[in-house]
């Protein structure tokens, strides 16, 4: 098969894996090499279906001996296969970096042989990068569960990030599904690139540097509505991981049927706005002190779909409202519905200095219209008053609509947008 048509196979079957961003690492070109990472990351590109794809995205063979229900790649399938060698995507990696096409590389595979055969596939394809052809860009390679601790940390010494997925948030799906992995596996492999990582943190070289362990972390992926597990148990799940291997994220792909799927999995695809929501509830609990058990309620374990998770909890907790803007605490602002992480950062710096009214507020760029019904400003704010009225649910959440293309571009013309 020829390089091109292997590329095809290859990068479209790399499609379904979404923990692939490049943010956290900074790396320097070597001397005589080509490529650097910095803290800015990289530049993106976006995926037909809305992805956000910022790096050469690849399998580094699609053959699988594992029969995972979910994957398309499992040995089962009749999915046309292919398989690279480590030299063919080192050079691909070049040759498209050459041409400012990518910036970078997200390697994964299908298992082959073996989980150890396979991390060396892996490992060795990032060596040649690095040692032979002078590589400083991002790399992120996949941690294999089942492979060697020694593997796992040669890995993590050429790679920039490192990521094995749970995949399944049960281990009740995980052993329906796919039989051949077990969360203990995966979680010891998260747990020897978390060792590596607080090691290299904690070592000094003798030239007084410390040495390269997947600087940008690790991450993982869940699979969502491939079984009828809630989000809270997948919001449970990724607060544990968080806390056990400081992840740096988790990611959260919406299942999409397969041709010849096991008829235990949905026909349907799963709403992209799940996805979303859990991607919001994710944000709120790493940086807005929210914790998992907060963002659903034991009668509805799932979170909603028409309204973000934290105006949900503000419409639930209506006895923690209202805020003062002036007086309140950075983790009470951090609840407000329509206050960001910056914005609160910018409000707790300013009213050092004077007092804050609505339009202060808006000239922040927050979204007052959203807040104004969970604040005390120093000006009047009649719009707090409807704290308590069953209509705010049907203020704040607004009706889901076609957008009407021609009827947009009149309203800018005549200055209404």
């Amino acid at each position: 098969m020829e390089i091109r048509q292997k590329l095809r196979v290859l990068a479209d079957a790399a499609k379904y894996d979404a923990s692939c961003a490049s943010s956290g690492s900074k790396r320097a070109r070597v001397q005589g090499g080509i490529g650097n990472t910095d803290g800015m990351g990289i530049c993106h590109s976006y995926t037909p279906d809305g992805r956000c794809v910022s790096l050469l995205k690849l399998l580094l063979t699609n053959y699988c001996i594992y029969d995972c229900s979910y994957c398309v790649n499992r040995i089962s399938s009749d999915t046309q296969r292919a398989r690279f060698t480590p030299e063919e995507v080192a050079l691909l990696t070049i040759e498209f970096y050459k041409r400012n096409y990518i910036e970078g590389l997200f390697l994964s595979s299908g298992i082959i042989q073996s989980p150890d055969y396979t991390m060396e596939q892996l490992v060795r394809v990032a060596k040649l990068l690095r040692i032979d052809h002078g590589f400083g860009g991002y790399i992120h390679l996949k941690a294999v569960p089942g492979a060697s601790e020694e593997l796992t940390r040669e890995a993590g010494s050429w790679a920039d990030r490192l990521s094995a997925n749970v995949e399944l948030a049960r281990d009740s799906d995980l052993a329906q599904l796919a039989p051949a992995k077990t969360h203990r596996e995966i979680e010891i492999s998260m747990s020897q690139i978390a060792n590596g990582i607080l090691e290299a943190k904690d070592k000094t070289t003798r030239d007084g540097k410390r040495p390269r362990f997947a600087p940008a972390g690790q991450s993982t992926q869940f699979i969502v509505g491939a079984t009828d597990a809630p989000d809270a148990t997948l919001l449970e799940k990724s607060a544990n991981l968080y806390q056990q291997y400081n992840l740096r994220r988790a990611y959260y792909s919406a299942f999409s049927p397969i041709p010849h799927a096991d008829p235990s999995l949905p026909l349907m695809k799963i709403p992209l706005v799940r996805e979303h929501r859990l991607y919001q509830a994710d944000w709120l609990m790493r940086f807005y002190g929210f914790t998992a058990d907060e963002l659903t309620t034991p009668e509805d374990r799932n979170l909603a779909l028409d309204k973000d998770p934290k105006l949900a909890w503000a419409l639930r907790n209506r006895e923690f409202y209202p805020v003062d803007v002036n007086k309140a605490g950075k983790a009470a602002l951090l609840r407000v519905p329509g206050f960001g992480v910056r914005n609160v950062q910018r409000i707790l710096k300013i009213r050092r200095y004077k007092a804050l009214n609505l339009a202060d507020l808006a000239k922040l760029k927050i979204s007052v219209r959203k807040s104004q019904y969970f604040i005390l400003t120093a000006d009047h704010n009649p719009a707090v008053h409807a704290i308590d009225s069953p209509k705010l649910p049907v203020k704040l959440v607004p009706r889901t609509e076609q957008l009407g293309l021609f009827d947009a571009a009149e309203s800018a013309r005549s200055g209404e947008l």
